[in-house]
């Protein structure tokens, strides 16, 4: 049950966050800035594609209004049915008789309303006019539907979902649920399940029920050969039952109709108005537990329906949330030009605000915000012919699969514009498969720590399928012993054939475990920016620093006989700098990130980190090696690793010291060879780019490039090809792609505000050309406000006495 006092459990003070934000800013800022940047569309939609983003909580929808029937997509956070794809919760349609939407003399309009966090709709012709109000309560799992009308009307409401029989997924289909991705039908059969519904007199019921029998977690288990250790292990996917149900005032159940939606079938439960009102309500809730039967399920969702607290403090609660959460934050540039659709600038401040609100609507989800999509996907064909036949609950990549690489950008710009109670659910993402994750270690190698897959399932361990473990032509079962062969070089350089079991097998993600480091800083990251209690997170920060030292301790005396070299190093082997240089030898990443979470972690008080630990790190810390350097084009740049066998993919892991492990950068010692391993660097020209997760825009930022940064960013943030504005992609990943905003999110922060320990840097990287008005946080409880001008320039921090620390203006 999501309520109000699971909010209470967020880092000790995550309550504390939002009071202490409130304080400081309430009386200080007019969040008018937000009314500019509401949507407004004033023709109906052709499609789903032509949907409009509503949430709250941890629900999203997608809201659209065609051929005059007002339809929406439901989903939530945390529904993975049995092969851990991330099911919808269904569709909504609502249609009015006498319909306001159609007419030659209809007027319409549809709304999304930032500061209200909702979406009005409204239509009007000569019989009649009518507004919806459709809103998602952030502390509450339920969606509302609020209509009024001109004259009194009749309102349908009809609850539509495709998955009323099972349906063996095709070949094509397979992306939405990973682990099978490389099998066909003729080799693995992989089955989406059909879900339950009922109806009263007055209600619909839904739910899908993960069966016990079929659970791609123990398939898994056995595939990658953890069975004996298997009953230690922590099963999300058992007994987890989601749905929820519909109803209205002054509504009953009329009858069961049939259709198709674009290339989907579907089946629907209609409820009718008794009489025609002028004011009626439409109410959908949700419940999602692991509950040991049905019936104790509908139970819990009964207990949600009988909570008696007034729909208008429910919906003042909703308007106070998002009152602080625009409080919080802002960038707004180049409110004062005349055409402001047609600015870049003002197009760009713009869609980080929306971005950023669709980021709002998981803020306390029961699973991080998925880079591929987040809660907004919608019909697959319409995003790609390649999909012809999936169903909408498809999306690229997988929906219980969360890609390291990936998910971090989601989550690094809610720092800088203060959402930090909205973090909470990645780092718990991580806190929660960490036992899973040390058992693994355990099981294959023998010493302890963390090994956290580049692509985690919702139980934390790796995706099987086209990754790593080669589900396909080989059917399910235990994974074959050749795909545990590889041969590895000794000191000497002779090649040695290894088998190891826990080798993920696999071109582009093989031997990459380092993307939780960046986590770990973020966690670390969020203490120093409030002051948070992170005690709940250290075990996991530790647990990940003693994989890597016993790890690669591991691997060196297997292969040359001693743990560490000939000065006393790690030898990080075999490693990979991200998913571009494979087989890789002291990857430039890993040391970076090594270097600098050991680093943070040995300033945090003895409250967190014992004098004993201290000692340890401190150790650890001497072991790391060199960041490594080579010559190109004449100039001197960082090498992505010592060396390599070969190139893979199209990161630049070289500038990660940049970004997000802040060696190099503005202020700091060789900036110049940062800046030549941009220019010069690189070793193909698809490692640059503005798209999706590439970071290229905040590389520039973080080291004064400005031209460079500005063109980028506009890049990350112009207009989607779509009609909402940040539905951007698929590119490498999905649509909407949230990697796509967050990024773009991260680097114009950077353009704006840089920090460094207690220092503060204001518009290092802005372009003078743009006005800008901005409000971000900064380390130790700060709050830096300011505005720029050709003509004029002011900022202030809060505390007043942090303006001391500010370096550069």
């Amino acid at each position: 049950m999501r309520v109000l006092n699971n909010l209470l459990k967020m880092f000790c003070i995550c309550t504390g966050i939002v009071v202490m934000s409130c304080k400081n800013q309430t009386d200080k800022t007019n969040i008018n800035y937000i009314n500019q940047y509401n949507v407004a569309w004033s023709t109906q939609s052709k499609n789903s594609s032509e949907s409009m983003p509503l949430g709250g909580g941890d629900i999203g929808c997608n809201v659209w209004v065609e051929n005059g029937d007002v339809l929406f997509y439901m989903a939530r956070s945390g529904t993975f049915d049995e092969n851990n794809t991330m099911l919808k919760l269904g569709r909504t349609r609502i249609q009015l008789e006498p319909n306001p939407f159609t007419g030659a003399d209809a007027e319409f309009k549809q709304e999304l309303n930032l500061r209200e966090g909702c979406v009005y709709i409204t239509g009007k012709n000569k019989e009649v006019e009518a507004t919806l109000k459709l809103w998602v309560e952030v502390f509450h799992p339920e969606i509302h539907v609020d209509i009024e009308s001109s004259v009194p009307v009749i309102v349908k409401s009809t609850y539509e979902t495709w998955r009323t029989k099972d349906h063996a997924l095709e070949a094509n289909e397979r992306m939405q649920c990973m682990s099978f991705n490389a099998s066909t039908p003729e080799q693995v059969s992989v089955i989406t399940y059909k879900d339950s519904i009922h109806h009263t007199q007055n209600k619909v019921v839904w739910y899908h029920r993960n069966r016990s029998d079929d659970l791609v977690f123990d398939k898994e288990v056995n595939q990658q050969h953890l069975d004996p250790i298997k009953e230690q292990l922590w099963n999300p996917q058992k007994n987890l039952t989601f749905g929820g149900s519909m109803q209205g005032e002054n509504m009953s159940f009329e009858k069961t109709v049939t259709g198709r939606y674009l290339n989907t079938d579907f089946k629907g439960w209609a409820l009718k108005s008794n009489t025609p009102q002028i004011k009626q309500n439409i109410t959908l809730q949700f419940h999602t537990a692991q509950a040991e039967t049905p019936e104790i399920w509908e139970s819990g969702l009964k207990r949600l329906l009988k909570e008696k607290i007034s729909k208008s403090k429910r919906w003042q609660k909703n308007l106070d949330w998002w009152q602080h959460f625009w409080d919080r934050s802002h960038i707004v540039i180049n409110v004062d030009v005349k055409n402001k659709e047609n600015d870049k600038g003002w197009q760009v401040g713009r869609n980080y605000q929306l971005f950023r609100y669709m980021l709002g609507c998981n803020a306390y989800g029961k699973y991080p915000t998925k880079f591929n999509g987040g809660l907004f996907t919608y019909d697959p064909h319409l995003v790609l012919d390649y999909y012809p036949n999936a169903t909408p609950d498809f999306r690229q990549w997988g929906g219980g699969s969360f890609t390291a690489q990936n998910q971090r950008l989601v989550y690094w710009p809610m720092l800088k514009s203060g959402d930090f109670d909205m973090m909470q659910t990645q780092f718990d993402f991580y806190k929660g498969i960490l036992k899973n994750a040390e058992l693994r270690t355990k099981h294959y190698w023998g010493h302890k720590g963390a090994a956290f897959p580049e692509h985690p399932q919702t139980f934390g361990i790796p995706l099987a399928g086209i990754y790593q473990y080669k589900w396909g032509s080989e059917g399910l079962g235990p994974r074959k012993e050749k795909y545990s062969e590889r041969y590895l070089k000794k000191n000497n350089g002779d090649s040695l054939k290894i088998t190891d079991v826990g080798y993920l097998n696999n071109p582009w993600v093989s031997d990459q475990y380092d993307t939780v480091l960046e986590f770990c800083l973020m966690i670390l990251d969020a203490e120093q920016f409030t002051g948070q209690n992170i005690s709940p997170y250290i075990p996991l920060i530790e647990s990940s620093l003693t994989f890597f030292d016993e790890h690669y301790r591991y691997w060196n005396k297997r292969l040359n006989g001693t743990e560490l070299d000939k000065n006393g190093h790690l030898v990080i082997y075999p490693g990979t700098a991200c998913e571009t240089y494979k087989v890789a030898k002291n990857p430039v990443q890993t040391l970076a990130g090594l270097k600098t979470v050991i680093e943070r972690l040995l300033e945090l008080p003895e409250t967190y980190v014992s004098q004993e630990k201290k000692v340890y790190y401190k150790t650890f810390l001497e072991t790391i090696p060199p960041i490594q350097f080579r010559e190109m084009n004449g100039h001197k740049t960082i090498a992505p690793a010592e060396s390599w066998e070969y190139f893979s993919n199209q990161e630049i892991p070289q500038l990660y010291p940049v970004y997000p492990y802040g060696i190099y950068g503005l202020g700091k010692p060789d900036l110049q060879v940062a800046i030549n391993t941009w220019i010069y660097g690189t070793d193909d020209p698809i490692q640059k780019n503005h798209a999706c997760w590439h970071q290229d825009n905040i590389f520039c930022a973080r080291m004064g490039l400005t031209k460079e940064a500005k063109a980028l960013t506009t890049k990350k943030l112009q207009n989607s090809i779509r009609r909402f504005p940040t539905f951007w992609g698929p590119w490498h990943d999905w649509v909407p792609d949230m990697d796509q905003g967050g990024s773009g999110m991260i680097g114009l922060q950077e353009m704006l505000l840089q920090t460094n320990g207690k220092g503060i840097r204001i518009l290092p990287t802005w372009p003078k050309e743009w006005n800008v008005d901005f409000k971000l946080h900064a380390p130790y409880n700060t709050i830096v406000s300011g505005s720029y001008t050709t003509n004029t320039s002011k900022f202030e921090t809060n505390p007043s006495q942090r303006r001391e620390d500010v370096v550069k203006f």
